[in-house]
């Protein structure tokens, strides 16, 4: 799919900070990216350490882009109830950016390495 540059950019830096998270996590391992449902997704397929992250634009959006998350988990939720001033949220499935607004990143990182060892508190 072809994105506008601005919104291209944007997932693209999001797109880093996935794989760079999950760098210093030694115990997700490496990510693989796939497409799921037409979207960029992330998997932590080697050791099943995390719960899947999709990426892309919100709704068709032209200023919106969002992280999905697997809806039957409880990670927005767990999001929501530490972040909720600084990050906006749909449902229980996605953070939600937009473009004209700086992205607080060190919440967003906490968020993609809570998603990427979800499955490790259960063991």
């Amino acid at each position: 799919m072809a994105y506008p540059e601005d919104l291209r950019l944007r997932l693209m830096a999001m797109r880093s900070l996935i794989f760079k998270t999950a760098a210093g996590l030694p115990e997700v391992g490496p990510i693989e990216e796939t497409l799921r449902w037409g979207q960029p997704t992330y998997l932590t397929t080697q050791t099943k350490s995390g719960s899947m992250i999709r990426l892309d634009i919100h709704q068709g959006s032209s200023n919106q882009y969002a992280l999905y998350f697997h809806c039957q988990t409880s990670l927005v939720d767990t999001f929501r109830s530490i972040y909720s001033n600084e990050l906006n949220f749909e449902k229980n499935r996605a953070i939600v950016f937009e473009t004209d607004r700086d992205i607080p990143w060190e919440a967003v990182t906490h968020c993609i390495s809570m998603a990427l060892t979800y499955r490790l508190k259960s063991r």
